[in-house]
C-alpha cells in the first residue's frame, strides 16, 4: 500500500468508528430518555427567571398553604399551591433546579479532579505511591460519610460552595477505583512503551497517552456522580446543615413540608419527584454510555 494512502485508511476507520458510535447511542433508549431528562432540566435551570411565574422569595400569608390546581381550593395564579409563608411552589422548585445541577456537577468535578488524579498516580507509579492511596482509600470508605459531612458543614458554616467543596471531597472514591485500575493495565501496553522509546517523559506518557485512554470511564462515573451529589446534597439541606433559608433547595424544600406531609402531601411529593427525576435521568445517562463504550459493543 502506498505511504500516501496511509493517512486515507485511518481517516475510513476513524469515520466509521464514530458511525457505529452514534448507532449505537441512536439505539439506546435509556441514554437517549437519561440525556433528554438533563437537558431539559439543564434548560429549566438557566431559563428560571423566565419561566417562574412568581418571585420565589416573594412571602405572602394571605396567601399561604394554598392547594395545587388540581384540587379544591386551587388557582391557576398559583399552579403548584403555595408554601407555609406563602410563597408560590412552582416557581421555588424551578429555583431548586438551579441548586440541584450546581451542586451536582460542581461536587461531581471535585471529586472528579481528587479522585482520577490518586489514580492515575497510584496506578501508574505503583509502590510507595499506590500503598500510599490505597491507605487514603481504606480510610475514606471507613468514614460514615453523611455523618462527616455533617460534621465539616456544621464547623465551616453552611453555604453552597462549602456543600459543594464537602460533597467532592468526599465522593472521589469511585473515580479512584476505576482510574487505578484501568491504568494499571494501560502502562503495560504497546503504546506507552513506544512512547517511553521515543523519549516523553511521565507528564507527556500521563497527559497524552494514559488519561485520554481512561475518558470514557470518567465520563461514566461523572454522571453517576452527579445523582450521588445531588442526593447527598437533599440529604444535608432536609437535615438542616445544607442549603439554607430562604434559597430554594429541594431537600430544604422536603424538610420545610415533612410536617404537613399528611394534610398537604404534595409540599413533600413534589420536590421528591423533582429529586427522583434528575437523579433517574443522571443514572440512565452514565447506564446508557457505559453501553455504548464498552469494548464488547465496538467494532
Amino acid at each position: 500500500m502506498p505511504v500516501s494512502d496511509a493517512p486515507d485508511v485511518a481517516d475510513d476507520l476513524d469515520a466509521q468508528r464514530r458511525q457505529a458510535f452514534w448507532r449505537r447511542v441512536r439505539g439506546h433508549r435509556g441514554l437517549q430518555a437519561g440525556a433528554l431528562i438533563l437537558l431539559v432540566l439543564t434548560v429549566v435551570a438557566v431559563g428560571a427567571p423566565w419561566l417562574a411565574p412568581h418571585d420565589p422569595y416573594a412571602q405572602s400569608l394571605a396567601h399561604r398553604l394554598l392547594p395545587p390546581v388540581w384540587q379544591a381550593g386551587g388557582s391557576w395564579d398559583y399552579v403548584l399551591g403555595t408554601d407555609q409563608v406563602g410563597r408560590d411552589y412552582l416557581s421555588r422548585l424551578i429555583y431548586g433546579t438551579r441548586i440541584s445541577l450546581i451542586v451536582g456537577f460542581g461536587a461531581a468535578s471535585v471529586g472528579c479532579v481528587i479522585g482520577v488524579t490518586l489514580g492515575v498516580c497510584a496506578g501508574y507509579f505503583g509502590g510507595r505511591v499506590d500503598s500510599l492511596v490505597s491507605f487514603l482509600l481504606t480510610c475514606q470508605l471507613a468514614l460514615p460519610g453523611l455523618l462527616l459531612a455533617m460534621a465539616l458543614v456544621f464547623i465551616i458554616g453552611p453555604s453552597l460552595w462549602v456543600v459543594i467543596g464537602i460533597i467532592g471531597g468526599l465522593h472521589w472514591t469511585y473515580y479512584l477505583v476505576v482510574t487505578r485500575t484501568s491504568t494499571l493495565r494501560l502502562r503495560q501496553l504497546d503504546f506507552v512503551a513506544a512512547a517511553r522509546a521515543v523519549g516523553s517523559n511521565r507528564r507527556q506518557i500521563l497527559f497524552h497517552e494514559i488519561l485520554p485512554n481512561l475518558l470514557n470511564q470518567i465520563i461514566v462515573v461523572f454522571t453517576f456522580e452527579i445523582g450521588i451529589a445531588v442526593l447527598a446534597e437533599a440529604a444535608l439541606s432536609f437535615l438542616g446543615v445544607g442549603i439554607q433559608p430562604p434559597t430554594s433547595s429541594w431537600g430544604l424544600m422536603i424538610s420545610e413540608g415533612k410536617m404537613a406531609i399528611f394534610h398537604r402531601p404534595w409540599l413533600v411529593v413534589l420536590p421528591g419527584m423533582a429529586l427522583f427525576l434528575l437523579v433517574m435521568g443522571a443514572n440512565l445517562l452514565g447506564d446508557g454510555l457505559r453501553d455504548v463504550t464498552s469494548p464488547d459493543k465496538r467494532n
